[in-house]
């Protein structure tokens, strides 16, 4: 009964998490200087259209019943339109978001398979060259700007090896001649599910640099913390008896070590991959990624906070979700967390 009690109020303070986003967003989108009517109506405006443009848009409306309306909208899974395309925010999202999660997904799969085996590694041979390689790797990673990363990783492997490409999620000549068949927007999973291999290959190629760019990150948090936890784990009295009974180093290691250390590491990944939907932002301009970066950057030029307010709360709840999640995950596997 206890959890469920703790689960109820961690789901209490993520709605409160929410509707708190909800109300600032909103406020800072009325508060800031900007004539939302004008830039619906275009260019050269008459004030009649203006004015028209208000009504049609609920802008004169007192505060509150302009907010209530909103989120009466969104409790029915409208987040608005742009105020400049005249398009639903949510048909944007959808054509967009696919391409920042397959950004974002590739680039945690490849700190999963990079940081913590290094950290793992890291861990066993604390004090010696591995280990000082290591740790040198993932202060790169946290340290290093996301900006110079790319522009590095482009000049490296476009500039000079010219074995990646530049930008953009496919090759021109394959959008034009072997077009990807739009499924889930996931060009990775379409490309497979349509058998479009050609298709297949540019994407990967194309994902790689951006990727591990935004990846870098996440890949030098994991390295330190799977580091971290390994030396307190291998330090346990069970590791010493499996040790004497002459278990091999490897099962020791990535069984019975890494199965108790795990636990942060995954929290840590889980909060860098929220971190990496806003910091795709960069990343996409660099690499001309059509992602929610390049959309939501768009709408900070044109000043649509209709759409920075749908991007703001999108990102809100993946946030307090995979939060809610990571809670949900400890509280039943790990008797030790504090149920307060």
């Amino acid at each position: 009964m206890q959890k469920w009690e703790y689960l109820a109020k961690r789901l209490a303070l993520a709605v409160v998490v929410l509707l708190s986003v909800s109300v600032i967003t909103f406020v800072i989108s009325r508060v800031v200087p900007s004539n939302p009517a004008a830039l619906w109506v275009g260019p050269h405006p008459t004030q009649e259209q203006i004015a028209a443009a208000r009504i049609k848009l609920g802008l004169d409306k007192p505060l509150h019943v302009q907010y209530f309306r909103y989120m009466n909208d969104l409790l029915h899974g409208d987040l608005g339109v742009s105020v400049q395309s005249h398009q639903p925010i949510l048909t944007d999202l959808k054509t967009y978001l696919p391409a920042t999660l397959e950004l974002v997904i590739t680039g945690m799969i490849m700190a999963v398979l990079v940081g913590i085996p290094l950290g793992v590694l890291s861990g066993a041979k604390k004090g010696r060259l591995l280990d000082h390689a290591s740790r040198l790797l993932a202060v790169a990673g946290v340290s290093m700007p996301t900006f110079w990363m790319a522009l590095l990783l482009q000049f490296l492997f476009f500039g000079r090896l010219k074995l990646l490409p530049l930008c953009s999620r496919v090759d021109i000549g394959i959008s034009l001649y072997h077009p990807v068949q739009q499924i889930t927007g996931f060009y990775v999973i379409d490309s497979l599910v349509s058998g479009n291999w050609t298709a297949l290959r540019s994407t990967l190629v194309h994902l790689i640099l951006p990727a591990f760019t935004l990846g870098t990150y996440a890949i030098g948090l994991t390295i330190r913390m799977t580091r971290s936890t390994m030396i307190e784990v291998l330090e346990e009295g069970y590791i010493t008896a499996a040790r004497a009974a002459g278990i091999p180093e490897r099962t020791i290691l990535f069984r019975l070590a890494l199965k108790n250390a795990i636990v942060p590491t995954l929290t840590v990944l889980a909060l860098s991959f929220v971190y990496s939907l806003t910091g795709a932002i960069l990343v996409e301009v660099i690499f001309a990624w059509p992602g929610l970066g390049s959309y939501v950057t768009r709408a900070v030029l044109s000043i649509d906070f209709s759409v920075i307010m749908a991007v703001t709360l999108v990102v809100t709840v993946f946030y307090v979700f995979i939060n809610l999640f990571l809670d949900i995950i400890q509280v039943f596997l790990d008797p030790r967390v504090t149920l307060g």
